[in-house]
């Protein structure tokens, strides 16, 4: 190669490389670069699930962070600080959380609170700028779920669910085996969970904080299974409580509770959740076959099997992969997939207030 083919090429590489240096960096909304950095999210609420499966699974995650902590008891702000190096300033309590807005550390705040409480510290954390997590449900009525997707979208923010299962992937595979027809049509579907519940005393078993019992907890599980195996809507359903075994535990909250979903196809589901006694299990029969997963909806690992063998998928962290899929989404700009926003939360709270109308009455509720 001559000397002019060399000096035609240095010239080419150092223009080209001027003109990458002069490219615009993506930034978000306070002018910081996207993609070089994870989002800080708050946790607002830190009980047994924020302790125990957020702030670990945090310590995991490729694109965001554990950035900040709103809590009333000054003994848990003071152990956080120091077990995750919190700043002074990423700390409130309830009264002082609207100052979050001026916190450039915090892009995302997770509503760890009990049900009763999600409306008021989403809306509060729309108002405040940030992407929301909420967890489920999402709250007591279809109209506090609309108040929040209302403010989320007046502050242009987006609100996410914590619907950790839908990020998987036992769960997805299930999905796509009922979805896609892989042992044929759906016939008939079991979705059940169920456990012994411990403290009588605790916010749980108080209606006015809860919504009601073990539907109000673990049976959105129930209900979410039925409706991601035949990636149906319900059309109507039937319901009926259970004789409390244990009346005075369960004063203003149900112990068990039954129901029956029928779907658009045709297939039909029968579900159990309750405070007294355990089980998880998702199982679907087709008209070639049948899959399940059990354990089908805790914290991992999940198992399943189908009738030509056993389901192998990867086992992953439930609450990393979740807050690593909705954050991914939300640095890239994307909006969040239907499944995990607030509208699949308000829809499954309709369904949960619908089951509660069919075992108060006694008669089949449309749902149409």
């Amino acid at each position: 190669m001559d000397n002019t083919t060399n000096q035609s090429r240095r010239q080419f590489l150092t223009t080209v490389g001027g003109a990458a240096l002069t490219l615009p960096t993506l930034t978000d909304v306070l002018g910081r670069p996207l993609q070089s950095r994870k989002l800080g999210i708050a946790l607002v609420g830190l009980g047994y699930y924020s302790k125990n499966l957020l702030a670990p699974a945090l310590q995991q995650t490729q694109h965001c962070r554990l950035a900040g902590i709103v809590t009333g008891t000054p003994a848990k702000a003071e152990e956080w600080t120091k077990k995750y190096n919190i700043p002074q300033a990423n700390v409130y309590d309830y009264k002082t959380f609207d100052r979050i807005i001026d916190n450039k550390d915090i892009d995302v705040v997770y509503v760890v609170l009990p049900n009763s409480m999600h409306e008021e510290f989403v809306v509060r954390a729309a108002q405040a700028g940030k992407h929301v997590i909420c967890e489920k449900p999402m709250a007591i009525t279809e109209a506090e779920c609309q108040r929040m997707i209302d403010a989320c979208k007046k502050a242009n923010r987006q609100l996410a669910v914590g619907y950790r299962l839908h990020y998987e992937p036992f769960t997805k595979e299930v999905m796509r085996l009922g979805q896609e027809k892989v042992f044929g049509a759906v016939k008939f579907i079991e979705s059940s969970d169920a456990f012994r519940i411990g403290d009588p005393t605790q916010w749980r078993m108080k209606k006015s904080m809860a919504g009601g019992g073990p539907l109000m907890d673990v049976g959105i599980y129930a209900v979410q299974g039925a409706r991601y195996v035949t990636g149906e809507e319900p059309i109507s359903v039937t319901a009926q409580y259970s004789p409390k075994t244990e009346p005075d535990k369960f004063k203003e909250v149900e112990e068990t509770l039954f129901w029956q979903f029928k779907f658009p196809s045709g297939a039909v589901s029968n579900s159990t959740t309750s405070y007294t006694a355990g089980v998880e299990r998702l199982y679907a029969s087709c008209e070639k076959g049948w899959f399940e997963l059990s354990p089908a909806f805790g914290y991992g690992p999940l198992k399943g099997r189908t009738s030509k063998g056993p389901i192998e998928q990867p086992v992953v962290n439930h609450q990393a992969a979740h807050m690593d899929g909705v954050c991914k989404d939300l640095i890239d700009g994307k909006t969040l997939p239907d499944h995990v926003t607030g509208q699949e939360g308000k829809r499954d709270v309709r369904l949960l207030q619908a089951i509660y109308r069919a075992a108060d009455t006694g008669k089949v509720i449309s749902l149409k």
